[in-house]
């Protein structure tokens, strides 16, 4: 009898090696006749932790990320699209999330609806604004939670137009005026350099929602975490040393060299993930902290090529904290049209 081929025995014996083989993702778009979109990644501290922080030491930074040319921002914060999900379920996410009550009294609009007001307006932006349709779009985007992006479109508007009107009472534009005083990396670097650019808006892509644990014992979780990175407690107070040595210089751009380097981020990446997994703990709870984290950096690094899905080719610039700079450049290589730049080389 002629023996005959058991195609589905040969199936079933390669499956478990056909399961095991991964697809090398990154290589897809290899050939792809359309625009790559870059996007470079700049990890940052968070100048609100240093009170020698003065602005203007800023400025060279500045100038080699104007040099980038970069037409999409985006921000380590919360869009006011979360925020008001987050609102809605404090039960959940708890209560670190504010509604702009101030720009929603004087706009007259909610979250919900001030977003699609910003959303109407920007799809129609003029290349040159009135001051009055700056101002109205900022008191939007104020009442839409979007407070640095609201700062940028006060930043280009000349001294003498910055007064209320149009949408700004008094009281929001005494807010701008705070915002633009804090010390945070999303005003001071992402507004400022989106304004000298002449871009209308920059683009928060945090997200709460991952890190949302829900342990039964906090006090022992957060204590398990500690014990995790006490650790490296040595190495990470002699970095925190030298990035204060840095900061009371007249010129940040060494800092954020530092900051950049291969050496400063393989440690970042090590301290914050594999010495947690390879602490030992009764309730797993550095382990539960690192699943927490992956997920927050997986979502940012989708609120970052949403900004771009439908724009291929844009040149990205992702102001972001420090810490989560490996995943941001490991994740988005690994993204179809994309190609992620050495931040080492724009700020040289």
């Amino acid at each position: 009898m002629k023996h005959r081929c058991n195609w589905w025995a040969w199936v079933a014996l390669l499956a478990p090696l056909g399961a095991q083989a991964q697809v090398d993702v990154a290589a897809l778009d290899e050939g792809m006749p359309g625009p790559r979109t870059e996007v470079m990644v700049l990890g940052s501290v968070h100048l609100s932790e240093h009170k020698e922080f003065r602005a203007t030491t800023l400025e060279p930074l500045l100038d080699k990320l104007a040099a980038f040319k970069p037409t999409v921002i985006t921000i380590e914060a919360v869009s006011g699209e979360q925020c008001d999900m987050l609102l809605r379920h404090p039960s959940v996410y708890g209560d670190d999330c504010k509604a702009p009550a101030q720009a929603q009294a004087a706009t007259g609009l909610d979250m919900p609806a001030a977003r699609a007001e910003a959303d109407r307006l920007l799809a129609t932006w003029p290349q040159a604004p009135s001051p009055a349709e700056r101002r109205r779009l900022a008191a939007t985007l104020l009442a839409a939670g979007e407070r640095a992006s609201a700062y940028v479109q006060w930043l280009q508007l000349d001294a003498a137009e910055r007064h209320a009107g149009d949408g700004l009472d008094p009281a929001l534009v005494q807010q701008l005026q705070d915002v633009g005083r804090r010390s945070d990396e999303s005003i001071q670097i992402a507004a400022r350099l989106a304004a000298r650019l002449g871009l209308p808006r920059v683009h928060p892509v945090d997200d709460y929602t991952g890190g949302a644990h829900r342990v039964a014992d906090l006090k022992a979780f957060a204590d398990g975490v500690q014990q995790a990175w006490d650790k490296n407690k040595p190495r990470m107070q002699a970095l925190i040393a030298r990035e204060k040595a840095l900061m009371a210089g007249d010129d940040l751009l060494p800092l954020y060299r530092m900051l950049n380097a291969p050496d400063t981020q393989a440690f970042m990446a090590a301290s914050n993930v594999r010495t947690a997994l390879q602490t030992p703990s009764a309730g797993h709870y550095p382990q539960i902290w690192v699943n927490g984290w992956e997920i927050r950096n997986l979502r940012m690094v989708a609120n970052i090529l949403e900004t771009v899905r439908d724009r291929p080719g844009q040149r990205v610039l992702s102001v972001v904290g420090n810490s989560h700079k490996p995943w941001f450049d490991a994740w988005l290589g690994q993204a179809s049209g994309v190609r992620v730049v050495d931040t080492l080389e724009v700020l040289e």
